[in-house]
This record gives C-alpha cells, sequence and structure tokens, in this order.
C-alpha cells in the first residue's frame, strides 16, 4: 500500500511537472543576437539561463532555472540555481547592474548595492536617500551576514576569473540565489547592452525590453551605415598611461569596436590579444604625435591637467589642436560617471557622440551626451 501511494505521489508530480512545462506563460520572448557570455531559452513556465564562461583557461558553464512564481520547479536540473520569477527584490554590484535596471523601468526592485557612493540614476539616488537601498558591500568586503538577513530574490554579482561560486556557498546555503554577471566582457556595444535581455527574463518585461532595445540596434546600424559617407579616417589615441603602463584597447575590444563603427584609423585594430595592450609610453608616443584625436584620458578635465601629469603630452598633436575629448560630461556630484551607467545600454548615442566628434558634418544637430571636448 505504501509502495502504491508513493508510485502514486511520484505520478502525480510527474503530472504537474509535465502540465507546467505544456503552458506557455511567457508569450514575449527575448532572443539573444548580438552578447555571446550568455544564453536564454524558454519552457513553458521556466526559462533556462546559461553565463557562459570565456575567462582563460575555464570552460565551466553556470546555469540558472527562472521559474515562474507560484509554479513547480523542472527535475531535470540538478545542478542549477533555481530563481523564482518575476525577481520582486535584487541587489546589484556595479554600475552596469544600476543602468540595466533603470532601462527595464524596475528601480524600485533595486535594494542593495555594492557601494552606495557610485551612482547615477536619479531615480536609484532617490531611493537612495529615502533608505531603500542599503550598501552590502563588495569583493572580499561583501556583507554575508547583512544579505542573509535582508534576503533579497537575487543577488547580481560580478563574474571575473576569480569570482567562483565558493565566495557565494555562505548565501546560496542560506536560500540567497547568486547570479554572475559577465556583461563587462562583451567585446561589442550592442553585446554588451543585450544583457537588458537577461534583466528582462528575470523581471518578466522582455515585451518592454525586446522593443527598447530594437531601437537601439535599428538607430546603431543606421549610424554605422552613416559613416560609409564620411570623406576621411582620423587617426585616433584612447587613454592615458598610469603608473607607467598605457593600456591601450586591443582591435577586437569593447572601444575598437565603436572605433570602427565611426569610421577612424586606428594603429591596433589588427592586434588582438586578452584584454587590452599594456604600452609603454614611448611604444605610444610616435603615433599620438600624429594622431588626430585624443579620446577617454580618464581622471582629467582640462589640458593643464593633461599637462600637468606628464610635459611630453603637450607635443602630441591632438593637445596642440585642441582634439583631445574625453568621456566623462556626465560625471555628478558623487563622482558617478553615467557613461558607465546608462552608456552602456544606449551604444548608439555613444557612437552617435564619437562620429559627432570625428565626423561632425554627418550628424550637425547633435549635441553630445557623453563626451565633451577638454580645452
Amino acid at each position: 500500500m505504501l509502495f502504491a501511494n508513493s508510485c502514486k505521489q511520484a505520478s502525480n508530480e510527474i503530472s504537474q511537472n509535465t502540465s507546467s512545462e505544456s503552458q506557455d506563460l511567457f508569450p514575449e520572448k527575448a532572443e539573444v543576437k548580438h552578447a555571446i557570455g550568455y544564453t536564454l531559452t524558454y519552457h513553458g513556465n521556466y526559462k533556462v539561463v546559461n553565463i557562459l564562461n570565456h575567462f582563460e583557461n575555464r570552460t565551466d558553464t553556470l546555469q540558472y532555472i527562472l521559474v515562474q512564481r507560484g509554479t513547480p520547479p523542472p527535475s531535470k536540473y540538478p545542478d542549477a540555481q533555481i530563481i523564482e520569477i518575476p525577481v520582486r527584490d535584487l541587489v546589484g554590484m556595479s554600475s552596469m547592474h544600476v543602468g540595466i535596471i533603470d532601462f527595464v523601468e524596475s528601480t524600485d526592485v533595486l535594494v542593495g548595492l555594492g557601494s552606495l557612493k557610485y551612482v547615477s540614476s536619479p531615480r536609484v539616488i532617490k531611493n537612495i536617500e529615502a533608505g531603500n537601498i542599503k550598501e552590502v558591500g563588495s569583493g572580499g568586503q561583501m556583507n554575508d551576514e547583512l544579505l542573509i538577513t535582508m534576503q533579497p530574490d537575487l543577488v547580481m554579482a560580478v563574474g571575473s576569473p576569480d569570482a567562483t561560486f565558493s565566495r557565494y556557498r555562505t548565501l546560496i546555503a542560506a536560500g540567497v540565489p547568486v547570479l554572475l554577471n559577465t556583461e563587462w566582457l562583451e567585446t561589442t556595444p550592442l553585446g554588451r547592452a543585450e544583457w537588458v535581455k537577461l534583466m528582462a527574463a528575470l523581471l518578466n518585461k522582455e515585451g518592454l525590453v525586446n522593443e527598447k532595445f530594437a531601437y537601439i540596434e535599428q538607430e546603431y546600424h543606421r549610424l554605422v551605415a552613416l559613416t560609409e559617407n564620411a570623406s576621411s579616417k582620423p587617426n585616433i589615441i584612447t587613454g592615458m598611461p598610469y603608473k607607467g603602463t598605457w593600456a591601450v584597447p586591443d582591435g577586437d575590444s569593447y572601444m575598437a569596436h565603436f572605433l570602427k563603427d565611426a569610421a577612424t584609423t586606428y594603429h591596433w585594430s589588427d592586434v588582438s590579444v586578452k584584454g587590452s595592450l599594456q604600452l609603454d609610453f614611448e611604444s605610444v608616443a610616435p603615433v599620438a604625435l600624429q594622431a588626430d584625436f585624443w579620446l577617454n584620458v580618464g581622471y582629467v578635465d582640462s589640458k593643464e591637467d593633461i599637462r600637468a601629469k606628464d610635459i611630453r603630452y603637450t607635443d602630441f598633436r591632438p593637445f596642440k589642436e585642441n582634439a583631445i575629448y574625453n568621456n566623462n560630461k556626465q560625471v555628478n556630484d558623487r563622482g558617478a560617471n553615467d557613461y558607465w551607467e546608462s552608456g552602456a545600454v544606449n551604444p548608439h548615442i555613444i557612437l552617435a557622440d564619437i562620429i559627432k566628434i570625428l565626423h561632425p558634418d554627418l550628424l550637425p544637430s547633435h549635441e553630445m551626451v557623453y563626451y565633451k571636448q577638454l580645452f
């Protein structure tokens, strides 16, 4: 009798799971076309997210099952973390997480951040000032005890080569799901921005995000097509040395893709490495002396700031011709640079800014949003 009841119970559970999976609870679906760091598929009452590890010498994939709240989770993914959706409260760890949540128009879902200081979103700042968002620390300073007390539906952490689940074992054991987000590894502007679709999947907001992202995609491609009419391809250098090392974007990097799409000549366009090229001043100087424009010069706000760092910069052609532009126009009084927050999910605006700098005749009415000229 006991055996018969057990069989009946198991049969009912299988029947319930099969019934749930056969119902399509997600009529609005997101398709990942540009991002290479994750996949997203739909299965009746749940979604499967695979975070793909692109770190050197690492091939593991992290799997998450997003289960519609109130329905049974599938039993065929024993090693995956289960996340109930829509997520009602979330803790983020980076400025891009803030940008993504803002893009999805769900800032009230955010209940914690690694740091409350470097935030640009007015809506999130308002919630911080109202006491609705707690500072939970990040990395080795993450406050596990506070997070366990908060019991958020999800902690979105930053994936890095040493960010394994062993660091988050305590949280996961306490019933707090942790999702490692690696959007910063995407090398294309549209690929990085497309991580908004993962947030949409977590919040069941695919319809809204599909519409908004389609516009961004359309605008980005329109701008790329516009640069085919550019009369020249100016030479570009970017960045500035830090402690004697000049980190130069390689030819397949996020910034290099912007430069390519804006119709430029980039000296290192054919060089592909993991991360950026680590060069010394003497390696970059010959290119800088003849460059037409100098972009993304870091924590400086004027040519005098640049001169004060190293008098040799004054020999660079962009310095002499006032052709230095920095991506710090949207730095607020908290020290947060919105280029890294909303800019990451609005690559069409960043591209428009760069085109305006290099080919002003192509976008005569565009007002730069993230970039400004340094004098």
